[in-house]
């Protein structure tokens, strides 16, 4: 097994920030409890894939509601490998919860963007059966894999990153 990366937690700084953008105001010691309790990644069994991802605070989601989730988490990988993000079987199963992006693609240099890399999740409760998506605090809800990828023979892209979602391609 190749050992090819690490999770780490964003700054406070970044994390305050990312809370305060996605939830609106709020008192920093609330933000800071909460950024004390984040859970690094981690696999739940020798065999397992994934890496699962615990919510760092209770997600209610009722019937075809979304939230934007930031996870405190960054990962510094290897080049040419990608984490590839998923809700946790589980939960997609019995309530249809998924990503909007239906797969987060985390690429290698993203760890060193602006916001550290920082991950976000968007996740929806897609139920046709009208039931509520509960997620405790502390409990898993996504696992991402570690994946290694090739490119073309022709490819010679030497441009950097600097940002999240669609920066590549401004």
């Amino acid at each position: 097994m190749q050992r090819i990366a690490q999770f780490h937690k964003v700054s406070f700084e970044q994390f305050k920030e990312a809370w305060i953008d996605t939830f609106g105001p709020t008192g920093e010691p609330a933000i800071l409890e909460t950024y004390k309790g984040i859970q690094l990644p981690k696999r739940a069994t020798a065999g397992s894939a994934g890496y699962d991802f615990f919510a760092p605070y209770t997600v209610q989601l009722k019937p075809g509601a979304t939230v934007k989730l930031p996870t405190g988490i960054r990962v510094e990988m290897e080049e040419n490998w990608v984490l590839k993000c998923y809700p946790r079987s589980g939960l997609g199963f019995k309530y249809r919860l998924q990503l909007n992006n239906t797969v987060g693609i985390i690429d290698s240099d993203y760890f060193y963007s602006d916001n550290e890399g920082h991950i976000f999740v968007k996740l929806t409760n897609d139920t046709h059966e009208e039931k509520t998506v509960d997620i405790p605090e502390g409990t898993g809800f996504m696992q991402g894999i570690f994946v290694e990828y090739g490119i073309t023979i022709d490819d010679d892209v030497t441009s950097t990153r600097n940002g999240g979602f669609g920066s590549t391609t401004k």
